[in-house]
């Protein structure tokens, strides 16, 4: 039987969020250590506050699910990507100020900003990676490689370098000042789900819908670990900041948290109904956060990162049904392995610590299509407080988990695998259950943002934010278009100026010979 967590550095679940109401996609924690963010199906970006009792923030802008969320290196932007073919750059006050970014066209999987802030990169379904200047608000070149939708891209801690990844199974690396493809891995058995640098950028981790996790040493260009440990597809991990740890996300309800220095799986966490599709470590490590098919964000402490890495283990190592010992492959030179998950591993089924996680009250921020003002290409919104619709409701069923639209989503991101992702499923012998009743009683849930204009207006405003949708699409592709010629014009200018030196030094040799041929003395017989 596998053995309950019970020693203070095991990981602690301190405060879960409810506002979303529909699932969590994706969440990042602000480096100020004192913002949370998530997006979502439902299509807003809520910012929660971390401070006690402190106010959240719901923002609309989004016309369909928010696929990805991160936060700029100082903490003072926040971008989101999209199925509605957009990134948006929002600032994460109550400010609500918004800025559009289009050049995809078809659906946004990932955003990241680079580690200056300068830069965003971005993976959509259009098979494409496009790199954006945050300061000029505007795109800059594209990676066109894959051959099918791209599900995650991400820059290297030094900029240097972009990872990406996506349903053709492979896992890219780009040189960002060359802007060529310089490796890529195909060893996937399934579409490859999310890609990430560890802190140092020495390695590449990749997740797959085959429900394994690889990592790649960048020095060698080699495998050097491979788990499967799950038991449904990977939606998501993130590199702890020591590089020592790897928390995952995944379709069988669960989060594992890997030793990576030892090769082995060291605790599965349970708390989550459904699938898992975020994770993501705080900056500093000592936080990360789970998001699911159930709507919530789980905020979790550490805790096993508070002590020295030596004392974890032997901490682990006095437990009565400790994980067997490392593989010998992990010992130095490591070579491609496949680690498997052992029963002995470490179960948690997390129960709120503290008093801090009832429902923050939530403020709507933000418009909807017909507020939004075109300017340049891009889109500005102007901040809206519906102080009205912010009031709690305790009209929705206590056990209200997925809707329709997330059953699609699942079933979208799973590749269309039948069964590999349930709303329905929950952890090993339902572990968590009476703690998640418990706190179902007497949650509250904000209300719907209603638009009080006539169905024809918003129809003509949709048309309207349609065809402005194509001729943004038609001036991207023209904008690469450009680009093109001006990299052959410059191409064709610099042989034509090569070709007129050449030309030049011809006819100087030719009238220095003839010069000597003029001037040289008649001889008389």
């Amino acid at each position: 039987m596998p053995t309950m967590a019970s020693v203070l550095e095991d990981p602690t679940l301190e405060r879960h969020f409810k506002g979303h109401k529909d699932a969590v996609t994706c969440a990042d924690f602000n480096p100020n250590r004192k913002q949370l963010a998530s997006g979502s199906v439902d299509k807003s970006l809520m910012i929660w506050n971390l401070a006690p009792k402190a106010r959240a923030f719901r923002f609309v802008g989004h016309q369909d699910v928010i696929t990805a969320v991160h936060f700029s290196p100082i903490g003072n932007l926040v971008a989101t990507s999209s199925k509605d073919r957009t990134v948006r750059l929002w600032t994460p006050s109550i400010k609500a100020e918004s800025t559009v970014f289009k050049a995809h066209t078809a659906a946004v999987r990932s955003v990241a900003f680079s580690s200056d802030g300068q830069r965003l990169v971005t993976g959509s379904d259009d098979k494409s990676v496009k790199v954006w200047s945050v300061h000029r608000q505007c795109f800059v070149y594209s990676l066109n490689q894959h051959t099918n939708w791209v599900r995650c891209a991400r820059f290297s801690p030094d900029g240097r370098l972009i990872a990406s990844c996506g349903d053709d199974r492979s896992v890219r690396l780009w040189d960002t000042s060359t802007k060529r493809c310089i490796n890529c891995f195909t060893d996937s058995g399934g579409s490859a789900t999310f890609v990430g640098f560890n802190s140092s950028g020495t390695c590449i981790a990749c997740s797959g819908a085959d429900s394994t996790l690889k990592i790649w040493d960048l020095r060698t260009n080699k495998l050097i670990q491979h788990y499967q440990v799950h038991s449904a597809g990977i939606n998501s991990f993130s590199f702890h900041p020591s590089n020592n740890y790897l928390i995952s996300g995944s379709s069988d309800s669960t989060v594992k948290i890997l030793d990576l220095l030892e090769g082995r799986l060291i605790y599965t966490l349970y708390g989550h109904k459904g699938a898992i599709l975020t994770v993501a470590f705080s900056r500093a490590g000592d936080l990360f956060a789970s998001g699911g098919a159930d709507g919530q964000v789980l905020m979790w402490r550490t805790n096993f990162d508070t002590k020295s890495y030596q004392n974890v283990l032997q901490q682990h190592s006095r437990r009565s049904s400790p994980d067997p010992p490392p593989h010998l492959t992990d010992i130095h030179p490591r070579g491609p392995h496949l680690h498997r998950p052992q029963p002995a591993a470490v179960q948690i089924s997390p129960k709120v610590a503290d008093t801090q996680s009832t429902d923050p009250h939530v403020i709507e921020l933000g418009q909807t299509n017909h507020d939004t003002t075109l300017l340049s290409g891009r889109t500005r919104l102007a901040p809206t407080q519906a102080a009205a619709n912010s009031h709690h409701s305790n009209g929705w069923p206590a056990h209200h988990v997925v809707s329709s639209g997330v059953e699609a989503w699942t079933e979208e991101e799973s590749g269309g695998r039948p069964g590999l992702i349930s709303g329905s499923q929950t952890g090993a012998g339902g572990g968590g259950r009476g703690r998640r009743e418990e706190e179902e009683r007497g949650q509250t849930y904000p209300l719907e943002v209603v638009s009080g204009h006539p169905s024809g207006l918003n129809s003509t405003l949709r048309h309207i934010v349609q065809q402005l949708d194509i001729l943004t699409q038609t001036v991207s592709v023209l904008e690469e278009r450009l680009t093109l010629t001006e990299d052959k014009l410059k191409e064709c200018l610099i042989n034509q100026s090569q070709i007129l030196k050449d030309v030049r030094a011809s006819l100087e040799r030719r009238r220095t010979e003839s010069e000597e041929t003029d001037g040289s003395p008649v001889l008389f017989t």
